[in-house]
């Protein structure tokens, strides 16, 4: 049995601390803020509920894997919903799609909207199980090391070809649709790991297939009874948490070669033979484990994008919203060709996550909770201080004049999120997938010292609820592995 301390409380760490209780290890998880749960936090003013982090839940069985590995089930914890629509989509000539739980469903609205596209729509499907199908069991299905592990899970060169690497998300929206606006749509899928359609690879058309087949799911509540079930799982099982702890320092013998424990800001230290970091990269290699090459090797691996977010309780309801909605902008392009220069859009395009739709206990009896997000560049420094402006602008432009009917309107910035979460930049989901080797650049979940692990958003395999729970289970799989 080895001694194990999780830097960072976010659902990576919280994860990755429930997976090494089920190896057996003794897992003292430590968190630098008053809560765990990292971006995955819950903000409440007068009878308004919002989720400030993730939205919804996708992947769900990856969570009840977790939960497993220490004789605990998801159903048991929280009460999900399977949404329908998934999500309602907006353009700015008027028009409306709704992606439906339903494949027949979504084919048939997809005719419905644009002629030949129920067709293209199923093509783009069927490509993106293929590219699902060959990813789960090759590239989360273990670590990168270079392009060797993914190689190794490979059954044979055509499963390269499968997920789809070569061109960009966008070029094979293109390529599937002919209605400008679909392709839009597609291209709204990169920014679930904070990256632009114009760069990431079509691996991503995955997304909207595991949506389709896995559901896009709410807990009731809000994510925060996920959060609430994470925390109790951890503590039945024997993680010892501690919050308002933060680390200043990993220490490792460099004799030895391996990791010996962490050093506290109060001056404390706690010996482990396992450190386990769910702290964005660039930050881990730059203060808490001073290793000048890897932190080299991580500023290759770019940010992922910002968000700007808006928090509003409002007055009355909306006809026609649905729990999850999308405004798109004039020009897509645009938008990610101002993040590319580090400025903000002028016309952005406008997320809202309004879960009183689904969940009357969100808001007060005749309201709404308005989680209205947009993408920025990680430059928290050249967001305008006006910047809300814009967006409810951008809003306004859509029919949503949501300031007249505000009780209160809070924001969060990205500087708030770079501040909050250790999160260089304020990037959201630590690294992005933009460029063909995004991937391989990626920081590794094995660090330069044994003992040391990645987990989350900055390391392999990226951002997002599932893919921190995948990576967690990865980690665990390698210190097996590795003989702790």
């Amino acid at each position: 049995m080895a001694e194990a301390v999780v830097v960072g409380g976010g659902v990576g760490g919280l994860a990755a601390a429930i997976r090494l209780r089920s190896l057996g290890h003794r897992v003292t998880l430590l968190e630098r803020n008053p809560v765990v749960g990292g971006k995955l936090a819950v903000r409440e003013r007068d009878g308004f509920v919002f989720d400030t982090g993730p939205s919804l839940v996708t992947l769900p069985r990856v969570i009840d894997e977790c939960f497993a590995s220490v004789g605990a089930r998801l159903a048991d914890e929280v009460d999900l919903h399977r949404l329908d629509p998934q999500c309602r989509y907006h353009w700015p000539d008027g028009s409306s799609l709704d992606l439906h739980d339903d494949n027949a469903a979504t084919r048939t609205a997809m005719e419905a909207f644009s002629p030949g596209a129920g067709a293209a729509w199923q093509r783009f499907e069927d490509r993106g199980r293929r590219v699902w199908d060959v990813a789960e069991r090759t590239f989360f299905a273990g670590p990168m090391s270079g392009g060797l592990g993914l190689a190794r899970r490979m059954k044979s060169p055509a499963d390269l070809l499968a997920i789809d690497p070569l061109i960009t998300l966008d070029r094979r929206a293109r390529r599937t649709f002919d209605d400008p606006r679909l392709q839009q749509w597609v291209g709204r899928y990169a920014t679930y790991s904070g990256s632009s359609p114009y760069a990431a690879p079509a691996t991503l058309s995955c997304i909207p297939h595991l949506e389709a087949r896995e559901g896009a799911w709410y807990p009731s509540g809000g994510l925060g009874s996920l959060l609430d079930a994470f925390v109790r799982v951890a503590e039945r099982c024997g993680v010892e948490m501690r919050t308002s702890s933060e680390v200043a320092e990993i220490e490792s013998s460099s004799a030895g070669g391996r990791v010996t424990g962490v050093v506290l800001v109060s001056g404390e230290r706690i010996a482990a033979d396992l450190v386990i970091a769910n702290v964005d990269a660039e930050h881990l290699y730059e203060d808490l484990f001073a290793d000048r090459s890897a932190l080299r090797r991580v500023r290759r691996a770019r940010r992922s994008t910002s968000g700007f977010v808006i928090l509003a309780g409002l007055r009355g309801t909306t006809p026609g919203l649905a729990h999850h909605n999308i405004w798109f902008s004039a020009d897509y392009r645009a938008e990610f060709d101002s993040f590319a220069e580090g400025r903000p859009a002028e016309d952005p395009t406008v997320y809202a996550c309004v879960s009183s739709v689904t969940d009357p206990s969100q808001a007060p009896v005749g309201h709404e909770n308005w989680f209205i997000l947009v993408n920025t560049p990680p430059e928290p420094d050249r967001i305008p201080a006006d910047y809300e402006q814009t967006v409810l602008a951008a809003l306004a432009r859509h029919g949503q004049d949501i300031a007249a009917r505000a009780e209160f309107i809070e924001v969060i910035t990205p500087a708030d999120i770079e501040s909050r979460y250790r999160s260089p930049g304020g990037a959201i989901y630590g690294t992005s997938s933009d460029g063909r080797r995004a991937a391989f650049v990626r920081p590794a979940n094995r660090g330069p010292r044994r003992g040391l692990y990645l987990v989350g958003g900055s390391s392999h395999p990226g951002g997002g609820l599932p893919l921190v729970t995948i990576s967690a289970r990865i980690v665990a799989d390698m210190v097996r592995a590795d003989g702790w």
